[in-house]
């Protein structure tokens, strides 16, 4: 394993767009393929960033952030994108800075109970307090000043006019959750999520495994229901990514 970076953060989104933005801000950004995905060390406000794209679902999610921290040194990993809202109130700009994950569609039963990890003990993972708190931060910076991060057009579109922020547990599947009966029974099951997407809850429990702090910023697209795919690369390139950059923006600033 490749000794930890004293100041070394891993920065990573599923899909390209959800980076676009981000990648933007990394003027060195220096391109290597390991795996089969290209990672971008660099530096952001002075501060040693490694930006990579996941891929979609919990397995590639869980091989990237062991290789950022075996093979990069990384001492923190933030995970950002979209995410379906589930909980009450989670509407679309909203955004949710995990404080928790849980795999919906864990279910080992009867070696252990349904979502329980076998040999864990546990169902949830929790993310890094202190390092969620400062994401936190930035987020309702970058929300208070709407008009700079977003373009009047993105914000009139979406009908993003008052975005909350929203911090609690978000569930990760191999699933896309795209109909409003998957939605209703996730929320039965899970009375306290507040999203769902599908790879938070695979990188939380690698940070886990090797004690590395975790945190994740998951901007709300859709309810996770029957219009789930509406519009949704465009909210991807002209909200998602940008509340991304302008969240990490502040975020190293203040670091």
């Amino acid at each position: 394993m490749t000794t930890p970076h004293a100041n070394r953060t891993g920065i990573v989104g599923a899909m390209r767009q959800e980076l676009a933005a981000v990648l933007e801000r990394l003027p060195d950004e220096r391109r290597q393929c390991v795996g089969g995905r290209d990672f971008w060390a660099g530096h952001w406000h002075g501060h040693e960033v490694v930006a990579v794209l996941s891929r979609l679902g919990k397995v590639a999610a869980a091989t990237t952030a062991t290789a950022l921290i075996e093979r990069f040194g990384v001492n923190r990993i933030i995970f950002t994108g979209v995410a379906g809202g589930i909980g009450g109130g989670v509407n679309v700009g909203d955004v949710v800075v995990a404080s928790s994950f849980i795999q919906h569609d864990m279910d080992a039963s009867p070696l252990a109970p349904r979502y329980e990890v076998p040999l864990y003990g546990r169902a949830r993972f929790d993310t890094d307090p202190a390092l969620s708190a400062a994401l936190a931060d930035a987020a309702r910076a970058a929300l208070a000043h709407l008009g700079q991060t977003l373009d009047a057009g993105a914000v009139a579109a979406f009908g993003l006019h008052a975005p909350r922020l929203h911090r609690g547990l978000i569930a990760s599947g191999d699933r896309f959750v795209a109909t409003a009966m998957e939605s209703a029974a996730l929320r039965q099951a899970l009375p306290d999520v507040l999203a769902v997407e599908m790879e938070g809850a695979a990188v939380a429990q690698v940070c886990h495994d090797y004690g590395v702090p975790f945190a994740a910023l998951r901007t709300i697209s859709d309810r996770a229901d029957d219009a789930a795919h509406v519009d949704f690369m465009r909210f991807i390139d002209q909200v998602a990514s940008r509340y991304s950059a302008a969240v990490l923006e502040t975020y190293f600033q203040k670091l």
